[in-house]
């Protein structure tokens, strides 16, 4: 049975990590987010919690659903302790299945922490049909789960009296952000832009999370990027410990065109970003992404997609900066501005995504 929870507040919702625009918008009549806020012992609850801190508060009364997004850096041993633990407490466990393949790590360490998760019976959400699907083939069985979209990663709201900065040329701006993982090419892209962009009044934009010491491995790419950096005064480097929503939107608002360099990948809310700022993304086509896009073809455009898998891996860097001469040519057909009509559907999606959360959280065990 669900523990009760307060009426004017709802139930009391931590999720594992609260870093991200995805869990921190998911707040509504019916259930809070704990995350950053005080519970009754005096101690907050940390944005990035992990297995570990949440083992450390035992128990936990203090709270009714726990929210897992990203287990990659939890042992099985202490995220299987955890959810002993929920059990015995009477929190209710949901697990959203952001990655079909992990981002760090290997495939084997990745499909166990899945299997701990099945064998304890927690309900999955699912972000595309596809995506559950292909768990459901990893796993040998369909884990008992509900299909939510991503959803906005802009407030809609935030957007209001905004518009894009428009450009002051006929010069296309470029973007690119986000931290350094396995699955992200950053290197390539970044060469490939500043050999191939001719036009000196072009720019990209590189806003980077901090970089740490495993981004210096003997093989590393960083310091190739840097010096590649260094060497074209188009490309604009900022560095932030963790790009906040504001300095994103801020970047996005004066930019044209985002690229998505994926080298693999199941979702992806960097797109989802695009089409909330009405961008260009030059998007790899990996994973579930085309199944994202295909929720908003009616009121979005088209991602310019590159394939990369489907050949030899050495015309990677050929399609992707095909892709970029595409876009530009799409960026400099005329002004791009906020679609309000898109901004519409994305409040009404989210009720609907709120509702299904609710019913996720307060469902029968």
């Amino acid at each position: 049975m669900t523990k009760a929870a307060s009426p004017a507040q709802g139930l009391r919702v931590v999720h594992l990590p609260a870093r991200t625009p995805y869990a921190r918008k998911l707040n509504g009549p019916d259930f809070h987010i704990l995350n950053g806020t005080e519970i009754s012992s005096g101690t907050t609850v940390p944005a990035a919690v992990n297995a570990a801190w949440l083992l450390a508060h035992a128990p936990l009364t203090w709270l009714d659903v726990l929210h897992l997004h990203h287990i990659d850096m939890e042992e099985p041993v202490v995220l299987e302790r955890l959810l002993d633990t929920c059990v015995g407490d009477g929190v209710r466990v949901v697990f959203t299945a952001h990655d079909t393949r992990p981002m760090h790590g290997e495939i084997s360490a990745f499909t166990e922490r899945l299997h701990v998760l099945l064998a304890a019976h927690v309900h999955w959400v699912f972000l595309t049909e596809s995506s559950r699907t292909e768990i459901a083939g990893l796993l040998g069985a369909t884990p008992p789960g509900t299909v939510i979209p991503h959803g906005y990663v802009v407030p809609p709201e935030v957007l209001h009296g905004r518009e894009r900065e428009q450009p002051t040329t006929a010069s296309t701006r470029f973007l690119m952000f986000g931290a350094t993982r396995p699955s992200r090419d950053q290197l390539s892209p970044v060469i490939n832009w500043s050999l191939g962009v001719t036009d000196p009044a072009s720019t990209l934009q590189l806003l980077l999370r901090a970089f740490s010491p495993a981004d210096f491995t003997p093989n590393s790419p960083v310091p190739l990027l840097l010096e590649t950096v260094r060497h074209d005064p188009r490309i604009r480097l900022s560095m932030r410990p963790y790009p906040t929503d504001d300095e994103v939107t801020d970047a996005g608002l004066a930019s044209d065109v985002l690229l998505l360099p994926y080298l693999w990948g199941s979702h992806s809310g960097q797109l989802e970003l695009a089409f909330d700022l009405n961008l260009i993304p030059v998007c790899s086509r990996t994973g579930h992404l085309p199944e994202q896009y295909r929720r908003h073809e009616q009121l979005v455009a088209e991602p310019e997609w590159f394939d990369w898998s489907t050949g030899h891996p050495n015309l990677y860097g050929e399609r992707f900066l095909a892709a970029v001469e595409n876009a530009r040519a799409r960026a400099g057909s005329g002004p791009r501005r906020l679609d309000r009509t898109f901004l519409d559907h994305r409040i009404q999606e989210h009720k609907a995504i709120l509702a299904a959360h609710a019913e996720v959280y307060g469902g029968d065990r």
